[in-house]
C-alpha cells in the first residue's frame, strides 16, 4: 500500500473553500492538462454521499481509461473521500479535508492511499513512475489552487 499526502495553506475561507471543493465539475480546474481529463456523466451542482463520477483519462503508454468514483464520509463542510470503483489503480481511497486557520485562511489536506495492479510488477511500477506521476500532480493542483485564491497580503 502506498501513501500521499499533501498539506496546503490557502488565502480563502473554509465556507469559500468548501464550496469549490463541493461541485464536482471544479475537480477539471485542478487536473493537469496532459491527463486529457473528461467528465463523462453529468455530475450535480453539489456531490452528496453515494454519487458516482464517471471520468475518463489519459495514462501514458496505456491510453485512455475509464474512471468511475464513488464519494462518500461526507462531513459538510469539513472533509469527503472519493474512492475508485473502476480504473487503473487496484485501490483508490482519497481523503479530503479543510479546517480553518484563520477567518480568512484555510489549510486543506489531500491524503491518498492506492495500489497498484499486477503485484511485484505493480510495486515497481509505482516505484519507476506512478509515486512521481501523482506527485507531479497533486503539485499542479497547489499550483492551480494558489492561482484561484492568491495570497491577498
Amino acid at each position: 500500500m502506498h501513501q500521499l499526502e499533501r498539506t496546503i495553506d490557502l488565502d480563502v475561507s473554509a465556507a469559500e473553500l468548501w464550496e469549490f471543493i463541493a461541485t464536482p465539475a471544479n475537480l477539471n480546474q485542478l487536473t493537469p492538462p496532459d491527463l486529457d481529463f473528461d467528465i463523462v456523466s453529468s455530475p450535480p451542482d453539489r456531490m452528496f454521499n453515494g454519487l458516482i463520477i464517471e471520468y475518463r483519462i489519459a495514462i501514458p503508454v496505456i491510453g485512455r481509461q475509464r474512471w468511475l468514483t464513488e464519494i462518500k464520509h461526507i462531513r459538510e463542510g469539513v472533509s469527503f473521500v472519493d474512492e475508485q470503483r473502476i480504473g487503473p489503480y487496484r485501490l483508490w481511497y482519497h481523503y479530503h479535508e479543510i479546517s480553518p486557520v484563520s477567518a480568512s485562511r484555510t489549510r486543506m489536506v489531500d491524503r491518498v492511499h492506492y495500489r497498484l495492479p499486477f503485484g511485484p510488477l505493480g510495486v515497481m511500477i509505482e516505484a519507476l513512475w506512478v509515486g512521481a506521476k501523482l506527485r507531479e500532480i497533486f503539485d499542479y493542483r497547489s499550483k492551480k489552487l494558489r492561482e484561484l485564491f492568491p495570497d491577498k497580503h
